[in-house]
């Protein structure tokens, strides 16, 4: 199938010592991620006007200008899946894994230092663009590289479960962000977080790097082929190897993070400014409503993924998108008020637990170790960028429109999609890892 040099007859992963460790620094690196990198959306509403002053009386205008800079975000990602994931496979999972959060860092405090529209013009949007474009290369190398490091740490039989602490991680981020978020709106005042507040969060981001790549770098490596690589045993694997050899996979993975991609920028992302702008919900019971859903999401994750280490991944990821074919379009016209807003986001949430859990087993479980982090990678962050970070902008647009219910539908259709992916899909909770 490739003529490249074949890995040495030894296990392609190393023999971890310390798995608890393994899982703590994965699920806290992933936490720091995942904080920095939802910022963005989850305070969007509050520095939009400082950045994209509005030019009509509707509030929409500011929001769908920064909600564009949030999907060219993720039009970075796939670059940096690709950069990334090339990385990782050629020099280790911690490799990638400790440039992926001095990436994301970096990007935050560039945010939080600077100036608005009105102090220096158009240059401040500008700097707003390059910020989120190294936190999209930064996110675009970090779900393969995180995913292949987890599940290779994980005993056979609990892959599930190490799967599910990277949503766990990242759900703490999120929950930990609007907390702060909310904590500093009830302290400062609305006004006060719109002037200033969102900066200091952005600032908290960049110091959370630093633990973040800290821990990261006390981590075991995963990969035995980095050292191969680096004695002249084995030859590295080619930049687009994985698509190469692995086209079927490739494309099964792009195909099985359509639906859920949209569907997680919708409930985590869209929901809250939706429920402002248009639900009459203030900005601190939108943020409240997305904390509490988000702690049921985060509970959830760890559940699915023992659930999945016994029964399968299959008929967990079966169980979403039928549940969220069927009940998208009632429960986006459901939201009017803070306590169907939170109902709404839970309930979705729940079920979108039964892709994320497994998300990364699933993927690990189909690619070999040879070109795993690109594998994965690549067209995940394609994937998520091409549906995912377009999400909010969409959303957005057509509820400016006067079309807001048609986005429902939008939902449905990407949610097939995964669904007749999934159906190619054979099971692999019980098989080893490819080699």
């Amino acid at each position: 199938m490739t003529d490249v040099t074949a890995a040495p007859s030894s296990p392609s992963t190393t023999k971890v010592t310390n798995r608890r460790r393994q899982l703590i620094a994965g699920t806290i690196g992933h936490l720091v991620e995942w904080f920095d990198w939802s910022a963005y959306a989850y305070l969007a509403i509050f520095f939009a006007d400082q950045f994209f002053p509005r030019n009509s009386d509707s509030s929409l205008v500011p929001l769908l200008a920064t909600f564009g800079v949030f999907a060219v975000g993720f039009l970075a990602r796939p670059f940096g899946g690709l950069a990334l994931g090339t990385f990782g496979d050629r020099y280790g999972r911690r490799a990638a894994l400790t440039l992926s959060i001095a990436l994301m860092g970096g990007g935050s405090l560039l945010i939080a230092l600077t100036p608005t529209y009105d102090q220096i013009g158009v240059l401040a949007p500008v700097l707003l663009v390059v910020a989120r474009l190294v936190q999209g290369l930064s996110t675009g190398g970090e779900w393969g590289a995180a995913s292949a490091f987890m599940v290779e740490s994980a005993p056979s039989h609990r892959r599930g479960l190490y799967s599910s602490f990277l949503y766990v991680g990242s759900n703490i981020g999120k929950i930990a962000l609007t907390g702060a978020g909310g904590l500093l709106i009830a302290t400062l005042g609305e006004q006060a977080m719109e002037d200033y507040g969102w900066r200091l969060l952005f600032g908290t981001g960049a110091l959370l790097a630093v633990v973040g790549w800290w821990i990261r770098r006390g981590a075991e490596e995963t990969s035995a082929q980095a050292g191969h690589i680096r004695t002249g045993g084995v030859e590295r694997p080619g930049v687009f190897e994985f698509v190469r050899c692995y086209p079927v996979q490739t494309f099964q993975i792009f195909g099985i993070i359509v639906g859920p991609a949209v569907a997680f920028y919708t409930w985590t992302a869209y929901l809250p400014a939706y429920a402002v702008t248009s639900g009459g919900i203030d900005k601190g019971q939108a943020l409240t409503a997305a904390t509490v859903s988000l702690v049921g999401f985060a509970i959830a994750q760890p559940l699915v993924g023992m659930l999945s280490d016994r029964i399968g991944r299959k008929p967990l990821m079966l169980i979403y998108a039928v549940g969220f074919i069927v009940g998208t379009v009632p429960l986006l016209g459901a939201i009017g008020s803070v306590q169907s807003l939170i109902l709404v986001q839970v309930t979705g949430l729940l079920l979108l637990s039964c892709s994320t859990a497994i998300a990364a087993a699933v993927m690990v479980e189909i690619f070999p170790a040879r070109v795993r982090v690109s594998g994965i990678s690549v067209p995940y962050s394609l994937s998520v960028a091409i549906f995912g970070g377009t999400t909010p902008m969409i959303a957005t647009a057509l509820q400016s429109a006067g079309h807001a219910n048609w986005f429902g539908w939008y939902v449905v259709a990407c949610t097939a999609v995964t669904l007749i992916t999934v159906l190619t899909l054979r099971e692999t909770h019980r098989a080893p890892l490819p080699e």
